[in-house]
């Protein structure tokens, strides 16, 4: 089995990989290191910031690292935000039937009322080096663009509306 997480900023991906890695055993890959072995190996000449040039550049290596476990029966958490809305068309049925698919997002409500709580954990799993980028707006702007884009894709969204712990616990319960 392979589980795909993706979602918004700061709404958890890492940590509920670690929590998957800890009641499953399986083995997570962050494309968050992936990405940055790139960049600071030279491999590439994209920047932290250049998130679609960097889906187009490592969606095709987490897709065929993604099938490669499959193919060995191996079970794998791949979980980062560069996981396009239309990843599904990377795979045929044989791969479809082996991956798990999880969406996280918080509601605009949920921005409002936990804004303070949401900065608080931002580093709860990996240290963040520089947050002063996420706003209000700017976290409202990222969540909508992810429901709004994986929903149109037919795709199950996660929406994180008042309980986060309740969240995280019912999708490690599924």
């Amino acid at each position: 089995m392979v589980i795909l997480i993706t979602g918004a900023s700061h709404t958890g991906k890492t940590l509920l990989a670690q929590r998957m890695l800890e009641k499953y055993k399986y083995p997570y890959l962050s494309i968050d290191h992936l990405k940055m072995g790139m960049i600071r190996s030279g491999k590439t000449n994209l920047t932290p910031e250049d998130d679609d040039a960097l889906t187009d550049e490592l969606w095709p290596i987490v897709r065929e690292m993604i099938k490669t476990a499959i193919e060995n029966h191996q079970n794998l958490i791949v979980e980062g935000g560069y996981i396009p809305i239309n990843w599904r068309d990377s795979f045929d049925k044989q791969y479809l039937d082996s991956i798990r698919f999880i969406c996280l997002a918080f509601s605009d409500e949920y921005i409002d009322t936990h804004f303070d709580e949401i900065r608080e954990h931002r580093s709860d799993i990996e240290a963040r080096q520089d947050d002063d980028n996420c706003t209000i707006a700017s976290l409202k702007d990222d969540n909508r663009r992810y429901i709004d884009g994986f929903k149109t894709a037919g795709e199950k969204v996660f929406s994180i509306k008042a309980d986060y712990e309740q969240m995280i616990q019912s999708i490690l319960d599924l």
